[in-house]
Parts: structure tokens; C-alpha cells; sequence
């Protein structure tokens, strides 16, 4: 099994890659090519993303079951002890909302006997 998603690709490049694979929703293509063609549209998609960003994911005999490879994305595979993981820059990582100050309603009504 075989997924390749594009971000901000040409037009013209999900075009070619419906000769080999469904287009499941935009961008995103999935189908059952042999390695040798998957290879194959890697490298026509790494050529022809322009700007635009592009993810290939694929069934592999792993531990995970499948792997994947980036292109211009700001996240990347990093082998950690066997398992492919992602490492996404720390300037992406948002702190969690600070929490309110004060009291809450509930608390005042019961502090201060009100309704």
C-alpha cells in the first residue's frame, strides 16, 4: 500500500499521479504500485512539488509495517532504536493557555451565599 499526500503542488502533478494511484480526497493518493514505480513517482514528485510539500508513505516489512519519507516539510523522520518517529521544530510546539485568575462563578456564589 502506497499513500502520497501533496500540500501546494502544481495542478499538473496530482494529474500524473492519477495515472498510477486514486485520489482519495485532494491531494491525497493511494493505491498498490511495485517499489520499482514507486520509486519512480518519488522522484517525479520531488522534482515537480515546486513550492509545495509532499509525504510518501508505504507498506514495509518493519516493526511499524510501513515507512515514510518527506519533502519540504518542516517535520521530519528520525530513526529512534528501530522506529521511524517525527522530530516537528520546537518553534511549532504551542505552550498551553495560561489558566484564567480570580475565582470562578460557581466558587463566588458559594463563598458569598449568592445565586
Amino acid at each position: 500500500m502506497t499513500v502520497i499526500v501533496l500540500t501546494q503542488c502544481p495542478v499538473g502533478l496530482r494529474g500524473f499521479l492519477t495515472r498510477w494511484l486514486l485520489e482519495i480526497s485532494p491531494g491525497v493518493f493511494i493505491g498498490g504500485p511495485s517499489a520499482r514505480v514507486r520509486e519512480a513517482l518519488w522522484d517525479e514528485v520531488r522534482q515537480y512539488a515546486g513550492n509545495g510539500r509532499a509525504l510518501l508513505a508505504y507498506s514495509t516489512n518493519s516493526e511499524q509495517g510501513f515507512t515514510f519519507e518527506t519533502h519540504d516539510h518542516k517535520w521530519h523522520p528520525v530513526d529512534h532504536e528501530g522506529l521511524t518517529l517525527i522530530r516537528r521544530p520546537s518553534d511549532q510546539i504551542a505552550a498551553p493557555p495560561a489558566p484564567k485568575q480570580g475565582w470562578s462563578k460557581a466558587s463566588k456564589r458559594r463563598r458569598f451565599g449568592g445565586r
